[in-house]
């Protein structure tokens, strides 16, 4: 491929460069992504020779050597996969001395053109330089290998994936050789082979008798149709088959319906085709080989030449502001009038028509009209359509040139649209809340359907919801009367959940006056305060609260009761700590001897020190211990070793929480042991 390899041989002075094809157009089918061949796992497939041609680039990822990596002398393969697995081929050059390269590409919803341009649609590749067979295998290390000698000629099986579209281009690099190769599949865990048998799915003969098009069930090879219709026999040989074509075949390899001509008209009647093998030798077969078998029969009627009537109308939709007529017979386009003359609606309400179509195929024929609306029709009623002469002067024609009778009929109802907003009320609890839900049922809605965040549903046109947990909650309902449905969703916030929380202050100190606050939550109506030392409040924020000075430290409880709008209680309760004293001293002694008395060295009561910083020195001026934390205390060791009996050395600074004022104080403390 240009750029994909190059190779310099010096000689005499003179450098010699393998010159890589420009590119030219590939128009033999089989050549472009848009023609490929389809193939199957059961079978192998042989080109003989290769055409020369290509050489648009091909994204490959993963291989950023520089290289134009592309379609040198191509042929594409298509293929679906049936069951995910690994995918494992390979392919066999006639010279075994010819190097041949391929790269595999997923195209589900996407344009076989695209594998040129979308490097998100690349499965896996080989580009190496290496002559004779290449492939997958499942011993390769890598999904890709790039171009060049030093890349092995197998790459790592990929994975299919079930339902997914593939396509397989197969590049031959050796331009010298016009060698074919093999292709075959074999290894892998995917299936690639449809596992639907091939049969007939239908027919139908043409207006005057003449042909009969007859439709397969599946792709199946244009190579294995008789050109002179031999594959097929009439049981009744009324008539005698003349030829047979597939359109489908000017432009690919396979078809899947199939016109058979006759020499003479059937008359009108039933009538069975029967499957037979052709002067090829062979029945009609699939991409895998696999025959429709002899004898195979399918029906058909021929009706006598008449006008098409106005058969059914598709079911009409909620709100509808197009109507689909459906037809027995195609209807050709041309005599639609395109502003829908064609038409008048009566019924309940007015309704106008604006214009008329078909969804026409390339003979120009539909099977169905649609009738476009100059607007919805929202309510309840009963109409009917009547089929009149347009502005074109004709009613509508079908394939057969019969015009369809002014006069004809078609009755439909329409629905009234719904709503599914709905009613709710709460029933306020203290531990449980009920949500009654109720919908009005107007518009003769008769489907309910609730879904809760929770995950619970219902089926009623009114409910009552419990919940003992409060907090957003959510109800959505989906109604519908049969046509017409619509869906709501609403929020519903209960937030009467009643907690009771108080904040109490972590000390209290002689003579200082205490806060307490109230930070419960919920519909609180009142406030019931016991503070522990006969004092009560009902206040939501209670006066200063005040203590006797104790000789030892003191506990108190503190309770709160609330009760919300509702009737519901809640109760609190916490303890203070009144501490003897909040002067700020160092012992003289300590004696680290775990007789949990006087074990530890550490600032006492100091309950309102902030910024706190506490040094301790040994004789020597070694700092041995260093807080900022007024609970860590000096347990006499330094490195984890128990220090000498003797004097130490303390530092202490802080700022008084209430006054403000800096202290830098020092003394010393005797170590006993």
């Amino acid at each position: 491929m240009p750029g994909k390899r190059v190779f310099i041989l010096l000689l005499n002075l003179c450098f010699f460069t393998v010159v890589i094809q420009a590119q030219t157009t590939c128009s033999t089918l089989g050549q472009n992504p848009g023609t490929a061949f389809p193939v199957c796992g059961t079978s192998t497939f042989t080109q003989q020779t290769v055409s020369a041609c290509g050489g648009r680039s091909i994204p490959v990822p993963g291989c950023n050597d520089g290289s134009d990596y592309g379609d040198i002398n191509p042929y594409w393969y298509k293929f679906t996969c049936f069951a995910s697995g690994s995918l494992g081929f390979t392919i066999t050059p006639l010279t075994l001395s010819d190097d041949y390269d391929w790269q595999i590409f997923d195209i589900t919803f996407n344009k076989p053109g695209d594998v040129y341009t979308n490097k998100n649609l690349y499965v896996a590749s080989n580009w190496s330089a290496v002559p004779g067979a290449t492939g997958t295998t499942a011993n390769a290390n890598a999904i890709t290998n790039c171009g060049g000698f030093a890349y092995p000629n197998k790459s790592k099986m990929p994975a299919l994936i079930a339902g997914h579209q593939y396509l397989l281009l197969i590049s031959h690099f050796t331009a010298s050789n016009k060698s074919g190769y093999t292709l075959s599949f074999s290894g892998g865990t995917a299936n690639i082979t449809d596992p639907k048998e091939p049969a007939l799915e239908n027919a139908k003969a043409h207006c005057d008798g003449t042909s009969i098009i007859l439709k397969l069930n599946k792709k199946m090879q244009c190579k294995t149709l008789a050109s002179n219709g031999s594959d097929f026999r009439l049981t009744t040989p009324l008539a005698t088959i003349t030829g047979a074509s597939a359109p489908a075949c000017s432009s690919s390899f396979d078809m899947d319906s199939v016109i058979i001509n006759l020499n003479k008209p059937l008359p009108p009647g039933t009538y069975s085709l029967a499957i037979k093998k052709g002067s090829d030798g062979n029945t009609l077969m699939d991409n895998c080989d696999r025959s429709i078998a002899e004898n195979t029969t399918i029906d058909f009627t021929l009706e006598p030449v008449a006008p098409t009537p106005m058969d059914s109308i598709a079911p009409v939709a909620c709100a509808p502001d197009m109507l689909q007529l459906v037809f027995k017979k195609n209807m050709r386009c041309n005599a639609i009038a395109a502003n829908g003359s064609d038409f008048v609606i009566t019924g309940t309400s007015p309704v106008s028509i604006v214009s008329a179509s078909g969804n026409c195929n390339t003979d120009g024929l539909t099977g169905i009209i649609n009738i476009q609306l100059s607007q919805p029709i929202v309510t309840k009623g009963n109409f009917t359509i009547t089929l009149k002469a347009g502005n074109d002067g004709n009613t509508i024609i079908d394939e057969c040139g019969e015009m369809t009778p002014a006069g004809q009929t078609l009755p439909f109802n329409t629905e009234n649209t719904v709503s599914a907003n709905f009613d709710y009320n709460i029933l306020w609890g203290c531990g449980v809340d009920t949500i009654i839900l109720s919908h009005n049922g107007n518009n003769d809605v008769n489907v309910w359907q609730w879904n809760f965040e929770d995950g619970s549903s219902a089926n009623s046109r009114s409910l009552q919801k419990i919940y003992t947990l409060f907090g957003n909650k959510n109800a959505t309902l989906i109604v519908s009367n049969g046509v017409c449905s619509d869906t709501t969703s609403t929020n519903i916030l209960l937030n009467n959940e009643l907690k009771a929380d108080i904040e109490v202050p972590e000390f209290i100190c002689p003579n200082d006056s205490a806060i307490f606050k109230d930070v419960s939550t919920g519909k609180i109506a009142s406030w019931s305060w016991n503070f522990g030392n006969g004092s009560r409040s009902f206040l939501q924020a209670p006066p200063f609260q005040q203590y006797p000075a104790p000789f030892a430290d003191k506990t108190y409880e503190i309770t709160l009761n609330v009760i919300d709008s509702f009737g519901c209680a809640a109760e609190i309760t916490k303890t203070v700590n009144v501490v003897s004293s909040c002067f700020v001293a160092i012992p003289s002694a300590f004696s680290p001897n775990n007789d949990f008395l006087n074990d530890y060295l550490y600032p006492l009561n100091a309950y309102k020190a902030e910024n706190l910083l506490f040094r301790v020195y040994n004789v020597y001026g070694q700092k041995v211990f260093e807080t900022t934390d007024r609970f860590k205390k000096w347990d006499g060791t330094f490195n984890g070793y128990p220090q000498r009996t003797g004097t130490y050395v303390w530092t202490l600074y802080y700022i008084h929480q209430d006054t403000r004022k800096v202290f830098n104080l020092k003394g010393t403390t005797t170590l006993i042991r």
